[in-house]
């Protein structure tokens, strides 16, 4: 799974205007299914999410996780984060897991990242969404597992 995410004191995802999910202060994570990738993958994605320690301490050092400080977690599937652009200016998503499958572990993610301790929030799977944010730092950080 490729997940990229960012700090932030806030989030929100609208479907035709109406928000259908939002975040504040955790993180929004921008998720995709790979080719190849199982139920194994979509839970140390979540393991891995859920330890990972880019919040500050009382020293200002990014030494917390989100789960230390109660943080909650938007969860937004993103396909393009699969995009070849290895031939041309034109991006294949080939290496993206077939749509049932994306969303299969999508949605899985999102459950692992709960029972990890983790409060979250999705959008939906192949809607047109938008996404709002405010990004923490700015911390943006780019995960494949």
């Amino acid at each position: 799974m490729r997940a990229l995410l960012q700090r932030v004191t806030k989030a929100c995802v609208r479907v035709d205007g109406t928000i259908i999910g939002q975040t504040g202060p955790g993180l929004l994570i921008l998720i995709c299914a790979m080719q190849g990738d199982d139920e194994a993958a979509a839970a140390a994605m979540a393991a891995k999410i859920a330890k990972l320690r880019i919040f500050t301490d009382e020293a200002g050092k990014m030494n917390r996780s989100v789960r230390d400080t109660q943080g909650t977690a938007l969860v937004v599937s993103q396909f393009t984060l699969a995009a070849d652009m290895s031939r041309g200016n034109r991006p294949g998503f080939s290496q993206a897991a077939p749509p049932d499958e994306g969303n299969r572990l999508y949605q899985l993610f999102a459950e692992k990242l709960r029972t990890e301790g983790v409060p979250c929030e999705t959008g939906v799977f192949g809607a047109d969404m938008q996404v709002s944010l405010v990004n923490d730092g700015p911390v943006t950080i780019w995960l494949d597992v």
